[in-house]
């Protein structure tokens, strides 16, 4: 008797908690989606400097206002934005560039 109370306890608690795994799943899996298309398009990369980026991908179309760098530990991130991506800058070298994405208030 005690070993089916169990097993139906069991099985309560993993059918109760499977929808929690559903969603981290799905956006797992449109994270790599998106990282696999930031691979195959042409964006600046990691390391090169902000002349650089000017010279092979053009002026950006916006420039972000700075964040950080009230100290050495949090050093001063400048953003780029171009139409089909933003970059990232830390001091004067690209740190990241990601795809631009519409946001969830977008129509």
């Amino acid at each position: 008797m005690k070993r089916i109370a169990t097993s139906l306890i069991a099985a309560t608690l993993a059918l109760a908690s499977a929808p929690l795994l559903l969603p981290a799943t799905a956006h797992a899996e449109s994270l790599r989606v998106k990282v696999k298309q930031e691979q195959q398009y042409n964006m600046p990369k990691r390391g090169m400097t902000m002349d650089q980026v000017k010279r092979e991908y053009g002026a950006p179309l916006k420039v972000l206002a700075t964040r950080g760098g009230s100290s050495k530990h949090q050093p001063p991130i400048h953003r780029w934005e171009y139409s089909k991506y933003i970059v990232y800058f830390e001091y004067s070298h690209v740190i990241h560039s990601v795809l631009r994405t519409p946001g969830p208030h977008s129509l």
